[in-house]
């Protein structure tokens, strides 16, 4: 499952092309806004975003400036992929989700002027102003988007072979023509997959 973050702001969640930045960004067709969604075995909810180069975001214990409570969010291509810091926890907030780091601080998308501007940090939840930066709105990647990123992925030798077939056979190949929506359940607060009928999403579309 592809998913795309979209912040209070209206940006989108962007892994740079230096291999390390997570930005935000207004162009949500770029490939790097694409996330695709690993459920975290031996946990009820908790999930891994990697890029589409293969890369996790990561919840670093690096302060984002000297004396802010904020913490650097980052991509990291770890040796294990057990690695405490790669996994958040989802939580519906009405609707849109909050994403939990290991730390108990919240996936953040920042604004403001330099050095704020247009980056994501985790950090503790804040009320006032502020309050809804830890918000984010989750647009599901359409079948034939998804279809290219597993054949952009393909082509890297980091992926392996069952995983892009299971991925292929698990969202593209049962039902022809269905999207896959993404949905925050009210009972259990996890993110879950559902498939759908209903004529195919705009890219636009968000679904919870």
């Amino acid at each position: 499952m592809a998913v795309k973050l979209r912040s209070h702001l209206d940006k989108y969640l962007i892994a740079d092309d230096d291999g390390e930045t997570i930005r935000q960004s207004r162009n949500g067709s770029t490939r790097h806004a694409r996330w695709l969604v690993e459920r975290v075995e031996g946990t009820e909810n908790s999930i891994r975003l990697k890029t589409i180069d293969g890369r996790y975001l990561t919840a670093s214990d690096t302060h984002f400036l000297l004396g802010m409570t904020g913490k650097r969010v980052i991509q990291t291509k770890p040796e294990k992929i057990t690695d405490w810091n790669l996994q958040w926890e989802p939580a519906r907030d009405g609707f849109q989700v909050r994403l939990q780091s290991w730390c108990g601080k919240f996936l953040r998308a920042n604004g403001g002027t330099p050095p704020w501007r247009n980056t994501v940090t985790h950090d503790e939840p804040h009320t006032g102003s502020t309050v809804r930066w830890i918000l984010w709105d989750v647009e599901a990647v359409e079948t034939e988007s998804l279809a290219e990123y597993l054949s952009s992925m393909s082509s890297m030798s980091s992926v392996p072979d069952d995983v892009l077939e299971a991925a292929s056979d698990e969202y593209l190949g049962s039902e022809p023509g269905s999207p896959i929506s993404v949905v925050s359940s009210l009972r259990t607060h996890r993110l879950t997959v559902v498939k759908s009928m209903s004529p195919r999403l705009s890219p636009k579309k968000v679904v919870y």
